[in-house]
């Protein structure tokens, strides 16, 4: 952002840069910007001084026409100095109230009367002696002007080179251009050197710096990165989010593609399909097993893959290949182009088609709790000098339970705890599990964080909740099909937009819809591991297609913190399961404080200890991150292993023996790979090449290698 200076703070800089007398002052403003009069106005007949003043007020006009009026912006506006030497008092009076007008009050009465008592000081003297005087200073003035100029530009931006500047949107554009045009004015022989082309020089130096510090400011306080050069806005990023694929061709028709798990060839399909442009609807067998009959009933058999355009089957991979080598591929599309599918043809996917979320056997607990729920008075409290909203009191409860279960008061305070042991409802304050009198409890619902959650359901669910296991299972199923689907080979590129339309994303969030209730402490380290890592994955792409791309540090911040699901009547953001979870309960970086505290009952579900190589596998949207892998418990630590080795050999960590130095991406920089350079290179050489590992090992026994982080790429990963 530019600010326009004031008058007076114009006046001062030019006085201080160089010390200018009052004279040379006045000259500059009169030079400034031409009134309508002085356009008009009657030129200076005497030779010399006068002759050179009227070409330099002409120069003055064109430098600022190239400069689209915005280098004298902020100059006061007096006129040409010839018009006002043969102009009566009364003009100058009335050029002096146009100024007043066009300068809309900025310039105060003390200023005024200086500039008149200058400009005649100046009549008196000569304007030839003037002149003179200041073409001899012109020289030195110049010199001086573009040295300090270029000398503070260099240091502001040699500043800005070690932290990686980028262009973030508060630069001007045309800063370059005009820049460049004040310097070639300066460079003019000293005969056509005029004193506006001084002031335009000192007034370039004051945009200069003021441009570049502020934003400088601006990108450390939000922290914004665009290593393309190019500042994108709230919208812009959402709009990224969406635009994964290329833009398909419009047809009328549709194109079913069956498909299963693992099939290479189906994968080979999909990217046939990508390259042509060519929209498509996949049915996996595998996430909609019901369709496998389907398949037997049109193509006569289980492979896959199998196309059909419209009704028609045009078969698997192969036969998609030689139409195109044929020609005939495009008869086909231009088929899809006017006609609608008829009834014989395959339909998509169904909302909830095959889809276990929320069936079962009624829970009915939960149909109790939800008729307690309408019974006890839920509202705003006063607790120990605090106010908690929409809670109840345990003697409301207890009285429901006791008419409600025909139950004495202690069986029906029993019954509460077991209520409140299934997480229908908690304390307040986490003091109990549940008891009879004034302790106030809130539904689970109700809670003002857990409703925030982007996983929390509407009500109170019927079914009974289902061993934390199987909906695990189903989730690592449902997120490898979306990673079949919509994620590019190598992992590194999201179809942020066909997720976000996918039947598989609905079926998704239908599921993280039952982990209200679970039980996450029945599972194992290799369990727990597994189903926190993918979690976490595809609680990074829903964030994203909610909220859309973070741009900066504070962005990125909300995302990592508020972003919540809830678990086993917990919630859980993205800090929280990377670094109350899966590290351990470790302090995240610049903090002071451990994610979960002694009272906290997420603490018994952390891992026992920091395990590092989550780090290669968590992935938040960026380019700089490993790649997309859906992980299992029964093969998890080999798992890592192998997304560290991908990691580090593609692109990770580079080596120079011969300079001694050794890049690195920023994800090593973490403290669990080691406190120094050389832990973090030790730590690394177990997941290289086992001949680089061996050099390495040796090289660091007799030397050290110097580590340069690479700059990370925030950039989404679509």
């Amino acid at each position: 952002m530019e600010k326009e200076a004031s008058p007076k703070e114009n006046i001062t800089s030019l006085v201080d840069a160089q010390d200018l007398d009052k004279d040379t002052l006045a000259l500059q403003k009169d030079q400034g910007e031409p009134s309508k009069e002085s356009t008009g106005g009657p030129k200076l007949d005497n030779d010399g001084g006068e002759d050179v003043l009227i070409d330099k007020s002409a120069r003055s006009r064109d430098v600022k026409s190239k400069d689209g009026g915005k280098n004298l912006d902020n100059n006061p506006s007096h006129g040409d100095i010839g018009g006002k030497i043969d102009e009566s008092r009364d003009l100058e009076s009335k050029v002096q109230d146009k100024e007043l007008d066009s300068d809309k009050g900025q310039k105060d009465t003390a200023h005024k009367v200086e500039s008149k008592e200058q400009e005649e000081k100046l009549h008196k003297d000569g304007l030839h002696d003037s002149l003179g005087r200041k073409a001899d200073e012109s020289k030195d003035l110049e010199s001086k002007n573009e040295e300090e100029t270029n000398q503070t530009t260099d240091e502001i931006l040699g500043e800005e080179e070690e932290q990686e500047p980028v262009f973030d949107g508060n630069e001007i554009p045309g800063m370059a251009a005009n820049r460049s045009m004040s310097t070639r004015s300066l460079d003019l022989d000293s005969e056509n050197q005029g004193v506006v082309e001084k002031a335009v020089a000192l007034k370039n130096l004051v945009k200069v710096k003021g441009v570049v510090v502020v934003s400088t400011f601006l990108r450390r306080l939000s922290g914004k990165r665009d290593e393309d050069g190019d500042a994108e806005n709230k919208a812009a990023q959402r709009e990224e989010v969406t635009e994964g694929r290329a833009q398909a061709i419009a047809i009328k028709g549709r194109i079913i593609l069956y498909t299963r798990l693992g099939c290479q060839d189906c994968k080979e399909t999909r990217l046939f399909f990508y390259r042509k442009k060519l929209p498509y609807v996949e049915i996996n067998i595998d996430v909609y097993p019901s369709r496998k009959l389907e398949l037997e009933k049109f193509a006569g058999s289980y492979a896959v893959p199998k196309v059909f355009f419209n009704e028609i089957l045009i078969g698997g991979l192969s036969e998609l290949k030689g139409l195109d080598e044929s020609g005939k591929l495009n008869e086909k599309i231009e088929y899809l182009i006017r006609e609608a599918p008829s009834s014989e043809a395959p339909l998509p996917p169904l909302s909830g088609e095959d889809d276990l979320s929320n069936s079962g056997a009624i829970d009915e607990l939960a149909l109790l709790a939800r008729k307690m729920k309408e019974f006890v008075d839920v509202k705003d409290r006063f607790h120990k000098m605090r106010r908690f909203t929409n809670c109840f009191s345990g003697s409301e409860a207890v009285d429901f339970l006791s008419e409600d279960q025909y139950l004495e008061r202690e069986e029906a305070i029993e019954f509460g705890r077991k209520l409140a042991s299934k997480l229908f409802f908690q304390n307040v304050l986490e003091e109990n599990l549940f008891e009879d009198g004034n302790h106030l409890y809130r539904f689970l619902d109700d809670d003002p964080i857990v409703s925030q959650c982007q996983n929390i359901p509407r009500g109170i669910i019927d079914v009974k909740p289902k061993p934390i296991l199987e909906i695990a299972s189903r989730l690592r199923f449902l997120y490898f099909a979306i990673l079949e689907a919509y994620v590019s080979e190598d992992g590194k590129h999201v179809d942020y937009r066909s997720i976000h339309g996918s039947e598989e994303f609905a079926r998704y969030m239908r599921i993280v819809e039952e982990l209200q209730r679970v039980e996450v402490k029945d599972m194992n380290r290799e369990e727990r591991l597994a189903f926190f890592i993918n979690l976490y994955n595809m609680m990074a792409i829903h964030a994203i297609l909610v909220w859309g791309h973070p741009a900066g540090a504070i962005e990125r911040k909300r995302m990592f913190g508020d972003f919540n699901y809830v678990v086993g009547g917990s919630t859980y953001s993205l800090s929280a399961i990377q670094n109350g979870i899966l590290r351990g309960n470790q302090r995240p970086p610049y903090n002071l404080l451990k994610p979960f505290g002694a009272k906290d009952k997420r603490s018994l579900v952390a891992l026992p200890y920091p395990e590092p190589l989550i780090h290669f596998a968590l992935v938040c949207g960026t380019r700089s991150g490993p790649a997309l892998r859906c992980y299992s418990p029964g093969d998890i630590d080999k798992e890592l292993m192998e997304a560290a080795r991908d990691f580090l050999r593609n692109g990770g960590l580079f080596i120079n023996f011969d300079s001694k130095v050794a890049s690195a991406n920023k994800i090593l920089k973490c403290i669990d790979f080691g406190k120094n350079d050389v832990e973090v290179l030790k730590h690394s050489s177990n997941y290289l090449d086992p001949a680089i590992s061996e050099a390495l090992l040796e090289f660091l026994a007799d030397s050290q290698l110097k580590v340069i982080y690479q700059p990370y790429d925030w950039g989404l990963n679509c």
